[in-house]
């Protein structure tokens, strides 16, 4: 009986009225939760919402723009999770976060929207509604909730390397994983772009780009370089490359002698709202 009443809990909380937090530090539940037989979230159409959009929005002093879109989104990241300390608690959007469902965080997506998000050390997917903000803070691109990062498989660590494809739902049904056509089930990936982290060397015949963005369809790319333009004047451009999967367009900031240089641009445009910036060189 305890069991069904905690599992009546884990689905439907009840939003803690007393005060914002009752838990300073975050934690997993007690217990063994077992994730392994949770359904993905079911993306289904939901016209756009002004609740949890605003745009831009400010944070810790720190200024982020929403997306027009979600069609065509594709990033690579650090992942993080977040669970009992906000369990019951409202979403941005209004929604009640619930650590046992499958929902996620994320800084610039509309919301709500969905994702697939993989783990890029174990090949581990799973389906998210994206209802939040977030992560604030370090080099994170997404929070999921507890149960979504168990079924990755990354929950004891806390963290994970992983590719966010946004799936977008039309008025008819069909569905669009990062610009492509896509039927739940599907596991494909569409990110193709490495990253060079902090710290590498750079070969200096090799110039350095920062890459603000990566779609399958030219539409968004042209959207984000006019967004860019707007607040920067360095040279960048939308860049066509074929690969295995498919045809991306990469909106790219450059190029820079340096890895200081690109460096610093990365730094200004990630304070104007262009979180998910990576840095490459022009051969990859």
């Amino acid at each position: 009986m305890c069991a069904l009443v905690l599992a009546g809990c884990a689905s439907a909380p009840e939003t803690d009225h007393s005060s914002r937090y009752t838990i300073d530090q975050d934690r997993a539940p007690s217990g063994n939760f077992d994730a392994s037989g949770l359904p993905d979230a079911r993306p289904k159409y939901e016209p756009p919402r002004r609740a949890g959009n605003k745009s831009p929005y400010t944070v810790w002093g720190k200024q982020y723009q929403v997306m027009a879109s979600n069609d065509g989104y594709v990033a690579r990241g650090i992942a993080s999770w977040y669970g009992e300390k906000f369990h019951g608690h409202k979403t941005s959007n209004g929604e009640t976060f619930n650590m046992y469902a499958m929902s996620a965080a994320h800084k610039s997506m509309q919301i709500p929207g969905y994702a697939q998000v993989t783990n890029l050390d174990n090949g581990r997917s799973v389906i998210v509604r994206v209802n939040d903000r977030g992560p604030f803070h370090g080099d994170r691109l997404i929070d999921l909730s507890y149960a979504a990062a168990k079924k990755l498989g990354y929950q004891s660590r806390g963290t994970a390397r992983v590719e966010v494809a946004a799936i977008t739902v039309r008025p008819d049904g069909s569905m669009t994983l990062a610009g492509q056509p896509f039927t739940p089930g599907d596991t494909v990936s569409y990110a193709e772009t490495p990253v060079v982290a902090s710290g590498d060397t750079v070969s200096g015949e090799q110039a350095l780009f920062v890459q603000l963005g990566s779609f399958s369809s030219r539409d968004p790319a042209q959207q984000l370089l006019v967004r860019a333009q707007a607040v920067l004047e360095d040279p960048m451009r939308v860049r066509a490359i074929d690969t295995a999967t498919g045809r991306f367009h990469r909106v790219q900031v450059g190029p820079f002698a340096d890895e200081a240089s690109a460096r610093r641009i990365q730094n200004l445009l990630e304070s104007r709202g262009f979180a998910q910036s990576i840095l490459l060189t022009d051969s990859q």
